[in-house]
């Protein structure tokens, strides 16, 4: 079976009743099982995100953000080298880092061009 490529996006905030410590614990454990993966080829590079950006709307409308509404904080990013989206997700589970509020979203990559005729996440419920 062919490996694809998933995309991670780490979401949330920490448990704000653990410890520092704690936490800077599972954030060294982290880097450990992150650099094995990356070893392995199971993992690809990604990065934190800083906490400003920049949104970019119709007629080039630039805005602060990420905004106050957001649910939930993207912190960053690396991707998954797996045969399948369940065994992506089974290789995420191994985060350490989940064990402190952190949530991980696994999402495959499409790698074809866009088209306004083939049903994706943009596309308005109205056209389907």
């Amino acid at each position: 079976m062919p490996m694809n490529d998933y995309l991670v996006l780490s979401r949330g905030q920490w448990d704000a009743d653990a410890s520092p410590q704690a936490v800077q614990a599972a954030i060294d454990a982290f880097y450990v099982w992150y650099e094995q993966g990356l070893a392995q080829g199971r993992l690809k590079p990604g990065s934190r995100l800083e906490p400003a950006c920049r949104v970019v709307a119709k007629g080039g409308l630039i805005t602060d953000g990420p905004f106050a509404e957001t649910k939930e904080w993207v912190g960053g990013y690396w991707f998954i080298v797996a045969e399948t989206l369940e065994q992506a997700a089974a290789i995420a589970a191994g985060n350490p880092c989940l064990q402190f509020g952190l949530t991980m979203e696994i999402r495959p990559l499409d790698p074809t061009l866009a088209d306004v005729r083939v049903a994706t996440n943009e596309t308005p419920t109205s056209w389907r």
